[in-house]
């Protein structure tokens, strides 16, 4: 067996992780959540703890909180965390960019053989991580944490997220029902991600397009610990819309089928006003043959060039080739690989 210090085998980097002590790194978006924060690290820290005792990561392990702009103490919180424990470190964005980007920042500038992904809230289950870990070890490269059912969720929540995940897999994009972005991906799974430069992100759509080995760990979902839901309705249209036109033409060769369903019901209303117009005296003159077709037209045409106008958008942003975040600020008592980490931030820029 390699030290922890030791660099893994080709073997092992070709996926057979049962010959090396991986280091494990665990990445927490973190936007408002100063109530929630020193719960998540007391209960993540924990996990570390068993983990190295039961000799299954290396001493190397680390946490990383990424701070997505917060209004609160929570990054001031971090700063703490990665005083007093060496095993906690820090990163700061420039501004807030939405979870996904928050994401995708801890993933690219973490070190370690794998990477756990898992949100601040505690709602997912933070034990499935030693499951997790377990088929790394056993060769698996992407491990997607699914939940067993949605008795946290309300009614409506259920329900969309139900349509949601049914039409993705629809209008052909990789989805897998009822996981979020709890997962583990190993070091080959995140540099092969590294090279999908979308600006607009949908990452539980994009990583399944990455094609290693995977497997699903089921666990049960709980309520929130503590602060509010960073996912309110808004931002769950926001981001259905983002996954649909990220991975899917179909929306607009639908305009090509409306066009002809247009066309048919053109000719049924044609005929239907003429049959008005021969058998009945009371037909007021001019008024079906011109508002009918004008309101019918009128909507199909605007909500056509509301679908064209999402693309032409997407396609807007995609062109300007922005960078997708800024590190403001990296916090880690060991001074973890910031060499590196600067070399991946200019690489993000570009």
């Amino acid at each position: 067996m390699l030290s922890p210090g030791d660099v893994p085998s080709s073997a092992a980097m070709a996926g057979d992780h049962s010959g090396f002590l991986p280091s494990l790194s665990i990445v927490t978006p973190c936007y408002n959540e100063e109530e929630v924060l020193p719960e998540t690290r007391r209960r993540l820290t924990g996990l570390l703890e068993e983990l190295i005792a039961d000799g299954k990561i290396s001493s190397s392990s680390c946490i990383y909180f990424v701070d997505d702009g917060s209004r609160d103490r929570t990054w001031a919180l971090i700063e703490e965390f990665a005083a007093t424990d060496s095993r906690i470190a820090g990163i700061k964005l420039s501004r807030n960019r939405g979870h996904q980007n928050a994401l995708l920042a801890g993933l690219f500038t973490a070190e370690g053989d794998a990477i756990v992904s898992i949100d601040a809230d505690l709602q997912d289950d933070v034990g499935a991580i030693k499951e997790m870990v377990d088929r790394f070890r056993a060769g698996t490269e992407i491990v997607y944490g699914v939940r067993r059912k949605r008795d946290t969720d309300s009614p409506f929540k259920r329900i969309t997220a139900n349509m949601f995940y049914g039409m993705m897999r629809s209008l052909g994009a990789e989805s897998i029902n009822g996981h979020a972005d709890f997962r583990l991906m190993s070091r080959r799974a995140i540099d092969s991600l590294s090279q999908y430069r979308e600006v607009n992100l949908y990452l539980r759509g994009i990583v399944p397009l990455i094609g290693f080995r995977s497997e699903i760990v089921y666990y049960d979902r709980d309520r929130r610990f503590a602060g509010e839901s960073k996912y309110p309705l808004r931002k769950m249209i926001a981001l259905a819309l983002e996954a649909i036109t990220s991975f899917s033409v179909i929306p607009l060769r639908l305009i090509t089928f409306i066009g002809f369903a247009v066309f048919l019901g053109t000719l049924a209303i044609s005929a239907w006003v003429l049959w008005i117009r021969l058998v009945s005296e009371s037909a007021v003159p001019g008024w079906a043959s011109v508002v009918l077709p004008m309101y019918l037209l009128g909507g199909v045409q605007i909500f056509c060039i509301g679908i064209i106008g999402e693309y032409l958008g997407k396609t807007y942003s995609e062109v300007k080739n922005r960078p997708r975040f800024f590190l403001e600020k990296i916090v880690s008592p060991k001074d973890r690989k910031v060499e590196g980490v600067s070399r991946q931030r200019a690489s993000l820029a570009n």
